[in-house]
């Protein structure tokens, strides 16, 4: 079910509560392994699904939420999430972001587990870069795979990920667990787009409640 926290983050994120999944009285078959293809931002390296809001905080990346005004665009206050703030249990939060420099940002979206916990000990559950105005040189402060952003051209990007599905500018790869996106510019065909996200167990289906 869709929640809002009584408090500015619950006008800027968005919760969803995970649904439980049953448990089988029977064993499974052993589901083959996925790969997760870490990012660094300036040499921070973060692995979806594992690594911290914390973490990205211990190492200066500044995390903010932004809350849109009467004013509309014009009137845009963007805050400092707040590490200590209390997150509800098997919840998901989006709508924070990362910026990195004038040209890059990243939204981001976390995770909670079976516990209520604070915001700092959420798991980073999905990541979207956006760098559509910056050049290669400075796409190159973020790197995929160990390999700098400015660097990975679509034909590049084939041999990094030949398991992936091409589209037009793009490449797709929906796992079980891990889910890739990239976009490729259709000038130059250099990566300027791409998200990893952790799939989880979510009713998507909940109804908003004040």
């Amino acid at each position: 079910m869709k929640k809002h926290l009584a408090t500015v983050l619950a006008i800027l994120f968005g919760i969803v509560l995970i649904t439980g999944c049953g448990q089988s009285k029977e064993p499974e078959a052993e589901e083959p392994s996925e790969t997760l293809y870490p990012i660094t931002i300036n040499d921070v390296e973060i692995r979806v699904g594992e690594t911290t809001v914390q973490a990205l905080l211990d190492q200066g990346l500044n995390i903010t939420v932004s809350e849109m005004g009467s004013g509309g665009v014009s009137d845009i206050t963007t805050y400092e999430v707040d590490p200590e703030t209390d997150l509800e249990p098997n919840s998901y939060y989006s709508g924070a972001s990362i910026w990195i420099s004038d040209t890059i940002f990243a939204h981001i979206s976390m995770a909670t587990d079976e516990e209520t916990v604070k915001l700092g000990e959420a798991t980073i559950a999905r990541l979207e870069f956006s760098m559509v105005s910056a050049t290669p040189e400075e796409r190159s402060v973020v790197t995929f795979n160990g390999v700098p952003v400015g660097e990975i051209s679509e034909e590049k990007a084939h041999e990094m990920f030949p398991d992936f599905t091409a589209f037009d500018n793009g490449m797709l790869q929906y796992g079980l667990e891990y889910s890739y996106s990239l976009t490729f510019s259709p000038e130059d065909h250099m990566l300027y787009n791409f998200y990893v996200e952790k799939e989880y167990d979510v009713d998507w289906n909940g109804t908003d409640t004040e």
